[in-house]
C-alpha cells in the first residue's frame, strides 16, 4: 500500500486467465484449476501508519513517516523493543486459523530486504526473519498457501512507504550494488524455499516496481532484473535436472499488463505469473466522483480486463472501498484527493462515514461496500487465478479491513457464496 496516488486508472491494460499447468514442474496449489482466494498480511513486517497508527504515534516524533525513520529518529534499543512487540503480536497463530475459517487459501506477506541483510548507512531495524519461519509453521497446519513479496528493494524500487523509505525518485535502478543485493536476496529466499513448495509457493520478486513516472529508468532495470533472476528462482544450481517448482511473481510496475505481452512467455519460460493492483477507481477525480452503482459497473468489467493477459494473473492487492479516505493511505500528515485535503486535488465530498469505525458506517454504505466486494470477486474469479484482497488487519480503518468485513457483514463467511451473486448480469 502506502503511496498510491501513481495507480491510475490508465497503466491497466489488458490482463487474464490463463491455467499455469506444466506436466513437468508440480506447484503447492493447482493454480488455474482452482481459485487463489486469500488476503494480504500487510504491515506486519513492512510497517505503514495507514495500518498501524498506534505504532507511529507512541514516537511522539513528526518525522516518522515509514520503517526507515522510525529506525532513524528513535534509539535503535526503543525502536526494537517497539518493533518486537508488534511482530509477536500483530498477526499470530489465530490470525492463520480465522483465515482459514474465513474459507480462504492463502495469505500473501510482504517482506523487505533489511529483515535478511542490513548495509552501511541502513537505518532499518532487524528481528523479522523468526517470525516469517513461525508463519510457515502456521500456514502448514492450516494448509494455507505464503506468497512472499519482497516489497522492499535497497535503495526502495518506488520510494514509496510501502517500500519501507519514502524517497522522491527510486534508489534501488541508480545504483547496480542495490541490484545485485537484490539478486542475492532472491538467491538467498530460493534456497530457504525450494524445499517447502507446499507452503510456499510463490516468491514475488519485487512489489511495484514505479513504472510510468518520469525516465523509465526503474522499469528497464526491472524489466531486466525479471529476465536476470529467472534463471535464480528456476534453475538456482544452474542445472535442468536441479530445477525447483518455485512460482515466481512478477508485477506489471503501473502500466497495464498488456506492456507485458511476450515476455517471460512459455514454453520457454515456465512458472511464472503476473501480479497487478486494480485501485484505480479510487485515485483519479473521474472515478472517485462515481456513484455506487458505476463503481460496481466498473468493477464487474475488470473481468473482460482480464481476459486478455499475457500471462497468468492474480489481483494481489485490491479493496472494498472506493475512496482514499483512510488515514495515512496516501501517507503519514497527507490528507486524501476525495475530501480535497491532498496537494493539488480537488474535492469530491466529505470523507465522513466513510472511513473508521465501522460501527459508524450506514446501511447503504455498508451494503455498497458488498456490493463492491462481491462486483470485485466476480470480476477477478472469472477474468484472473484469483486474488488476495489488502488487508486482513488494519488498526481503526475498517473499510480496508478483511475481518471487519466479516465482522459487519459486507464480506461473506465463505468468499463463494455472497449475498449478490448475479450482480454482474448485464454488467460485463
Amino acid at each position: 500500500m502506502g503511496r498510491l496516488v501513481c495507480t491510475l486508472a490508465t497503466f491497466f491494460g489488458t490482463l487474464a486467465l490463463l491455467p499455469l499447468v506444466v506436466s513437468h514442474l508440480n506447484y503447492g496449489f493447482p493454480y488455474g484449476k482452482e481459485k487463489v482466494r486469500g488476503v494480504s498480511l500487510g504491515g506486519w513486517f513492512v510497517i505503514e501508519d495507514f495500518i498501524t497508527h498506534s505504532l507511529f504515534d507512541k514516537t511522539n516524533d513528526t518525522r516518522v513517516v515509514d520503517e526507515w525513520t522510525f529506525g532513524q529518529y528513535q534509539d535503535k534499543a526503543v525502536a526494537r523493543a517497539s518493533l518486537e512487540k508488534h511482530w509477536s503480536t500483530f498477526i499470530t497463530k489465530d490470525d492463520f486459523k480465522k483465515i482459514r475459517e474465513a474459507g480462504l487459501n492463502h495469505v500473501r506477506i510482504p517482506i523487505g530486504y533489511w529483515a535478511f541483510d542490513l548495509y552501511p548507512g541502513d537505518e532499518f531495524v532487524q528481528g523479522q526473519l523468526p517470525y516469517l519461519l513461525k508463519a510457515v509453521d502456521w500456514a502448514r497446519e492450516y494448509d494455507i498457501k505464503i506468497m512472499l513479496v519482497l516489497y522492499g528493494a535497497p535503495g526502495s524500487q518506488n520510494g514509496f512507504i510501502n517500500s519501507g523509505h519514502t524517497l522522491n525518485a527510486p534508489g534501488w535502478p541508480q545504483n547496480q550494488t542495490n541490484i545485485d543485493h537484490t539478486t542475492a536476496l532472491i538467491k538467498r529466499l530460493v534456497a530457504m524455499f525450494k524445499d517447502k513448495v507446499d507452503v510456499v509457493p510463490i516468491i514475488g520478486v519485487l512489489n511495484e516496481p514505479l513504472g510510468p513516472e518520469g525516465t523509465n529508468y526503474t522499469l528497464t532495470a526491472a524489466t531486466k532484473f525479471y529476465i536476470d533472476t529467472y534463471d535464480k528462482v528456476r534453475y538456482p544450481n544452474g542445472k535442468e535436472s536441479d530445477k525447483t517448482n518455485l512460482i515466481m511473481m512478477t508485477h506489471d510496475g503501473f502500466m497495464g499488463v498488456d506492456y507485458w505481452a511476450g515476455f517471460l512467455q512459455p514454453p520457454k519460460y515456465q512458472g511464472v505469473i503476473l501480479d497487478t493492483h486494480i485501485y484505480y477507481q479510487m485515485f483519479t477525480h473521474e472515478y472517485a466522483a462515481m456513484s455506487f452503482d458505476q463503481h460496481i459497473t466498473n468493477a464487474c468489467k475488470n473481468a473482460s480486463i482480464l481476459a486478455t493477459s499475457p500471462l497468468p494473473t492474480i489481483i494481489g492487492e485490491w479493496t472494498a472501498t472506493a475512496t482514499d479516505c483512510g488515514k495515512g493511505l496516501n501517507g503519514r500528515y497527507v490528507g486524501a484527493m476525495y475530501d480535497g485535503t491532498f496537494p493539488g486535488s480537488v474535492r469530491v465530498g466529505s470523507c465522513d462515514g466513510l472511513t473508521g469505525d465501522a460501527s459508524t458506517f450506514s446501511e447503504e454504505y455498508k451494503t455498497f461496500l458488498g456490493q463492491y466486494w462481491e462486483a470485485q470477486v466476480q470480476g477477478f474469479e472469472r477474468g484472473g487465478l484469483g486474488w488476495t484482497m489488502w488487508n486482513w488487519k488494519m488498526e481503526d480503518v475498517d473499510e480496508w479491513s478483511y475481518q471487519k468485513g466479516l465482522e459487519y457483514g459486507w464480506i461473506p463467511q465463505d468468499p463463494t457464496k455472497g449475498r449478490w451473486p448475479k450482480i454482474c448480469e448485464g454488467r460485463w
